[in-house]
């Protein structure tokens, strides 16, 4: 059976990354003063920045369900199924609706993996999608293998500046007016769908790493121990948002050295989580390896 992986770019994979993958990502539509774009289709990263840090309303949409079916439909010419790994059902009402449509018009046919991941994270979905394809399992298969490790990752993020959460009502704008003034470099939790505070009373970089580094040996150390007793099974990322990456390269550095590791995947954070966060802000990721005995 020919099983096809399809993400969207929120998953941070990039359309020519896509093709050399052998999989098709659909480009996520934001809302530019009125009009619209199309991430990494006519939206790059640097002119996404660009309009951000220009001040201009930025918003995040969800693509049509009929653009998601007609990418689906072609697809489905020349193979069985499709998993199909939108972001999270937490985040943005497109998986629910994809997954209505699966259930009502594509029953065995396209599996909708609604596994409470965002960014780095649903990148390794794909990508463990993308190895369980290729070792024959089946589009049922990969859905239930994805959804019951679902919860087996976490990301801590330092963002750089309060304007954008309270742009989005995560914060009032008293708190943003006293943060600013302290300067204060909150660092955030994504863990399942919600994107939560973890420490907010952090002044500065190099103390935001230390502390996104303690909290990412617990997460390993802790839950993700628990799982199957090992520590030594967990891929490590870092992400970032904005146009520069060495900070982002620096931190990666940091991370093999505390962490004895060899790899650690670097990629920017996807534009959605950007809008709400914006620039200057840095990520570690961790994503439980799959299971050896399936």
């Amino acid at each position: 059976m020919k099983v096809a992986i399809v993400s969207d770019s929120n998953s941070g994979i990039t359309q020519s990354e896509a093709k050399e993958l052998g999989i098709k990502i659909v480009p996520m539509p934001f809302t530019i003063e009125g009009e619209e774009y199309f991430e990494d289709i006519n939206l790059t990263q640097e002119g996404f920045y660009e309009k951000l840090l220009g001040d201009v309303q930025v918003s995040t949409s969800q693509p049509s369900i009929g653009f998601v079916m007609s990418i689906w439909d072609e697809i489905l010419k020349d193979v069985d199924q499709i998993v199909y790994i939108p972001m999270s059902s937490g985040l943005s009402e497109s998986c629910a609706s994809a997954m209505r449509v699966a259930e009502a018009e594509y029953k065995g046919r396209v599996f909708v993996v609604d596994n409470q991941r965002i960014s780095v994270t649903q990148r390794q979905s794909v990508m463990d999608a993308i190895e369980l394809a290729n070792k024959g399992y089946s589009g049922q298969e990969i859905h239930d293998i994805l959804m019951k490790v679902k919860m087996h990752s976490d990301i801590y993020i330092m963002v750089d500046t309060l304007k954008y959460l309270r742009k989005g009502g995560r914060i009032t704008p008293a708190a943003a007016a006293v943060g600013n003034l302290l300067k204060i470099k909150p660092v955030l939790r994504i863990f399942g769908e919600k994107l939560d505070k973890y420490r907010m009373m952090n002044r500065t970089l190099e103390n935001a790493k230390r502390i996104m580094i303690d909290a990412a040996r617990d997460s390993i150390e802790g839950f993700l121990k628990d799982i199957d007793g090992r520590t030594d099974n967990v891929h490590l990322s870092v992400a970032y948002t904005g146009t520069d990456r060495s900070i982002a390269e620096a931190f990666v550095e940091i991370i093999k050295k505390e962490f004895g590791v060899s790899n650690v995947v670097c990629n920017p954070l996807s534009l959605s989580v950007s809008c709400h966060i914006g620039d200057g802000a840095l990520a570690i990721a961790l994503s439980k390896a799959l299971p050896e005995e399936l």
